[in-house]
């Protein structure tokens, strides 16, 4: 079972909502050497890999052929999170990828599905899901105090891992939270 730290996932997440399932860029609060501890580590479960930068792609880090890369998620990445890879180009892309690596190097694959998340993925996953989540919801799933659940959302969701969450209130369920939706 792959077994993935609470940034190794937002980082998965975050990556596999963006067109070409591009890594980058990671978290603000995710610098230096921390960023590329966290990268590594995906590379080398096969989870990320290196691809040379297209037009308008961030770039990760400059080759010594002089050829910048960039990061993307691997078919594995979306395996891991329990997300069906549609087919079409991205899929392609990740597959080629996931077989060979960036350098030729092989990279590992998946062998199980999701981990049991952790608290904070729990809450990750009830955000994303497009009918969201109250917080009393969250709080009767997860345990929490309604004050943890809104400190937890504006302190480790929003502002430590850089997500985008909005609210909007919603007749007859109240405020609802969700990551990446507009009000």
């Amino acid at each position: 079972m792959t077994r993935l730290t609470d940034t190794q996932l937002v980082v998965l997440s975050a990556a596999c909502q963006r067109d070409g399932f591009r890594v980058l860029p990671l978290p603000e609060t995710l610098k230096g050497g921390a960023a590329r501890k966290v990268a590594d580590a995906l590379i080398a479960k096969g989870l990320i890999a290196e691809v040379p930068v297209g037009a308008g792609d961030p770039v990760w880090r400059q080759g010594d052929d002089g050829g910048s890369t960039t990061l993307v998620a691997t078919d594995a990445a979306l395996t891991v999170l329990g997300i069906e890879p549609d087919s079409g180009a991205d899929t392609a892309v990740r597959a080629e990828v996931g077989k060979t690596g960036v350098k030729g190097r092989k990279t590992k694959a998946a062998t199980s599905g999701p981990r049991a998340g952790t608290k904070q993925a729990q809450l990750i996953a009830m955000l994303e899901k497009p009918e969201g989540a109250t917080v009393s919801e969250i709080a009767e799933t997860l345990g929490w105090q309604a004050h943890t659940v809104r400190g937890a959302i504006s302190g480790g969701v929003k502002k430590r891992l850089g997500l985008d969450v909005a609210s909007q209130q919603v007749e007859g369920r109240g405020r609802v939270y969700r990551i990446g939706a507009s009000n």
